[in-house]
């Protein structure tokens, strides 16, 4: 379809896998997923006008195995247009969830069917992309984690989603953006959360191996994080195995990771008893912060990292950089300010972004072409200019692409789907396009998206 043609239970094991989470192995009865209106008390009240697929909790970890079908239908039980984009997925381009792009949104009370294979095994997500600001503020963020084939070898598998809310003293909701947020950086929230709690303890088997996986998936915050242990290495990124060495990050040289990006750390638990192994953050002008903690409990298995084999690479195509074409793209300001049109999926009211020099239209807007147009099959070398003071989490839907330059820093080359660019850098991504659609393209601060830096990329 052409888009012109359309107008926790407890702290110790809620975010564990295998707790809390649903499993979507099979594609003979669809999963129903209900997004709902819900409450949660993040402080000594419960909060309300949160947006849930529960009435008192936040949304679940989705599973499902690498080369099996999943069918998930997308109950709309709010009053408010929406429509799943599940991030990182390189999916059918049917079943990408982008309102207008790819199907019409899912009004209240009813439902969209989304069956897909998903190809690569990792730490994924979902989340809406129509109201994409206020449902995404409101709590609908949840992790999807697509199992390998074969089981890895870990004694324990931990999702932490991280997240913030803007919240007033009394737990209520404060206005979810500020026009000075999105002409910056992004309006941050006021209460730190990982799977809806603050500083949550997961139980692990004392010296057992941990696979932590890290999803961000804020509207606007930047993380800067490290463990409070050695005994760990980074093993995937953004979904796909890393098949090089990584620093571990520390105090001193903390990983940045922007709204979009996941890490997969495999963790090394404390032999001792109540010992910990931390996830922290470093947040500017205060002390650090414990996002979540991974507590030894039960014997020790005196297990050692050397003993886990390299995650199998996921089936992605290397781009050949001879025969590369070059497409270039710039993020900035816009010098025009008229109101996009979104259509049913809500909007901020004006432009103040733009890729090119140029705001995105609108979901709903008519007439507005492809960023670029890629032949499928062949290799292509996106080069990303970033003309603001602002970092931009930049993400493609449909493809994954691999960093090759960057006029700023050392780019490692991990298969990735989100980038974060730096104040005045440029960075050169390659990849193949071999995903036919029409493929969203956008800042995943998503203040920036809403009031322009948007677009999308036609591969044919």
């Amino acid at each position: 379809m052409n888009r012109r043609d359309f107008l926790l239970g407890t702290a110790a094991s809620a975010g564990a896998l295998g707790a809390g989470g649903w499993s979507l192995a099979s594609a003979a009865a669809a999963q129903r997923l209900t997004i709902q209106p819900a409450s949660f008390a993040f402080r000594n009240t419960p909060t309300r006008g949160l947006v849930s697929l529960s009435p008192d909790a936040p949304p679940p970890v989705l599973f499902g195995t690498q080369g099996e079908p999943m069918n998930l239908r997308v109950e709309n039980g709010t009053e408010d247009y929406t429509a799943m984009h599940w991030h990182g997925l390189r999916i059918a381009n049917a079943m990408d969830g982008v309102p207008y792009l790819t199907q019409m949104p899912i009004a209240g009370g009813e439902s969209f069917d989304y069956t897909f294979t998903p190809p690569d095994a990792g730490t994924y997500w979902y989340h809406p992309h129509c109201m994409t600001m206020a449902q995404m503020a409101h709590g609908l963020t949840g992790v999807m984690v697509i199992r390998e084939a074969e089981d890895p070898g870990f004694d324990g598998d931990q999702v932490v989603n991280l997240r913030d809310f803007r919240l007033d003293d009394a737990g209520a909701f404060l206005p979810y953006y500020t026009a000075r947020g999105a002409a910056r950086g992004g309006t941050h929230g006021n209460v730190l959360t990982a799977n809806w709690l603050q500083a949550p303890v997961y139980d692990h088997p004392a010296g057992g191996l941990v696979r932590l996986r890290v999803v961000n998936s804020d509207t606007t915050r930047i993380y800067k994080l490290h463990l409070s242990t050695d005994q760990a290495r980074i093993i995937a990124w953004d979904g796909h195995p890393a098949e090089i060495e990584l620093p571990l990050p520390s105090a001193k040289e903390p990983l940045l990771v922007g709204p979009g990006q996941r890490v997969d750390f495999a963790v090394q638990m404390p032999a001792g008893e109540e010992q910990t192994a931390d996830l922290l953050a470093e947040l500017p002008g205060q002390p650090t912060r414990t996002m979540a903690q991974l507590r030894s409990v039960g014997a020790g298995l005196a297990r050692d990292l050397r003993e886990l084999k390299p995650l199998p690479a996921n089936p992605v195509a290397r781009p050949d950089l001879a025969n590369a074409e070059v497409h270039d793209f710039v993020f900035g300001w816009t010098p025009e300010g008229g109101p996009p049109n979104d259509g049913y999926c809500g909007s901020m009211g004006y432009s103040f972004w733009s890729i090119n020099r140029t705001p995105w239209a609108g979901d709903a807007a008519k007439g507005t072409g492809p960023l670029a147009v890629l032949e499928r099959g062949k290799s292509y070398v996106l080069r990303l200019r970033n003309e603001s003071p602002n970092l931009h989490p930049i993400h493609l839907h449909g493809l994954a692409f691999v960093p090759i330059r960057s006029n700023l820093r050392k780019l490692p080359p991990l298969v990735t789907d989100t980038l974060l660019l730096l104040k005045d850098e440029v960075v050169e991504i390659a990849l193949v396009a071999d995903n036919p659609g029409d493929w969203a393209f956008h800042c995943h601060v998503i203040e920036h998206q809403k009031t322009g830096l948007a677009g999308y990329i036609r591969v044919v």
